[in-house]
């Protein structure tokens, strides 16, 4: 399902994080308002060469499929205290 004015890669990351609980969901949100910048009129983030790196490499692992379970995820939000 391709939402209009989104991307494929968008469209399949929001279907992922539809599937988590709800908090983690609202932590995810957060995460894509901060770095997009929100109607507050936020400055946008911009990345760095090793962050635009970083995510290149896991953008291509998204092509192939290679998500992280979501065990994985709980561990990561717990140790940040999300």
């Amino acid at each position: 399902m391709h939402n209009e004015g989104m991307t494929e890669l968008l469209d399949h990351a929001i279907e992922r994080v539809r599937a988590l609980p709800p908090e983690t969901q609202d932590a995810f949100a957060r995460v894509l308002l901060n770095l997009a910048g929100d109607e507050d009129d936020q400055a946008v983030y911009h990345l760095t060469p090793a962050e635009e790196a970083s995510l290149a490499k896991s953008l291509e692992q998204a092509e192939r499929g290679e998500f992280a379970t979501d065990e994985q995820v709980r561990a990561v939000w717990a140790k940040h205290g999300l």
